[in-house]
């Protein structure tokens, strides 16, 4: 299993200095949100890039619905090759608490996984190359072929992590025609529910009978575990991993810089 860290807030200088210091003290990637308005991520993420060498960067998670996806496209593209194939994408439908209303982005659930589906056929689609055109519901793209930049290092796409809500067939069956998935839990009211090992093993047997594409698949799980004796929370990572888990993401989401730059100081919670 892998381990990354996810800054809660910090610009892109503080981004450069956590990501050296996370890729020195043995994290395996490093992320930061996506907001509505505020630091922008590609920008950030670029300064981490020049100053680390083995570390994957990436954000979590991107809303694509209110994202250009050509612009996003170019912005990914760019950092994979600044960074020589280190970036991983994760989307989904974002929290709608984040500055939807007020920037009057689109809230309908509904459009927003259609904008989703369309916005991922218009990334990979210009990622392949040019020519590129498109004909969907809500984007319409005519043949572009007019100074392409270079594709991507990371062949045959950058990684696309996707959020995806179980037991919803269609949800989960979205996450399978990518790179992996970030596993959320809905009771029938469209309630979130805590995510169990128990769930993440029925995932990956979900997966294991039905994606059809041959690449390398993550399950990714976000949460927080001390900083302290990493082994006695071996146990409890050990139960995520042998259910599936590749990707363990630590997320101090609400907690002040010193504690976040503590836990990362600490390094990964791997067992001893």
């Amino acid at each position: 299993m892998k381990f990354g860290f996810v800054l809660p807030y910090g610009d892109a200088r503080v981004v450069a200095e956590l990501a050296k210091q996370a890729e020195e003290t043995g994290w395996d990637g490093f992320f930061v949100w996506d907001p509505v308005w505020g630091i922008d991520p590609w920008v950030s993420l670029a300064a981490a890039a020049m100053v680390t060498d083995r570390i994957r960067l990436g954000t979590m998670i991107t809303p694509l619905s209110r994202r250009r996806p050509w612009k996003l496209a170019g912005e990914t593209a760019t950092l994979d090759r600044l960074s020589n194939g280190r970036v991983i994408l994760s989307v989904g439908l974002g929290a709608l608490d984040t500055g939807f209303d007020a920037f009057g982005e689109v809230a309908d659930r509904k459009t927003r996984v259609e904008l989703l589906d369309e916005g991922l056929d218009i990334l990979t689609g210009l990622w392949r190359g040019q020519p590129f055109s498109y004909e969907g519901k809500h984007y319409h793209i005519k043949e572009t072929a007019f100074y392409p930049p270079p594709p991507p290092v990371q062949q045959p796409r950058i990684p696309i992590w996707v959020v995806g809500a179980w037991p919803k067939e269609k949800s989960i069956r979205r996450a399978l025609r990518y790179d992996g998935l970030l596993p959320a839990k809905m009771d029938a009211n469209g309630k979130f529910l805590e995510v169990t090992p128990e769930d993440i093993r029925a995932m990956k047997a979900f997966i294991e009978q039905n994606r059809t594409e041959d690449t390398k698949f993550d399950i990714v799980i976000e949460g927080r575990t001390p900083a302290g004796d990493s082994k006695k929370f071996a146990a409890k990572l050990r139960r995520w991993e042998e259910a599936g888990t590749t990707w363990w993401i630590e997320g101090l989401w609400d907690e002040k810089p010193e504690v976040f730059r503590a836990r990362l100081a600490k390094g990964p919670p791997r067992p001893g």
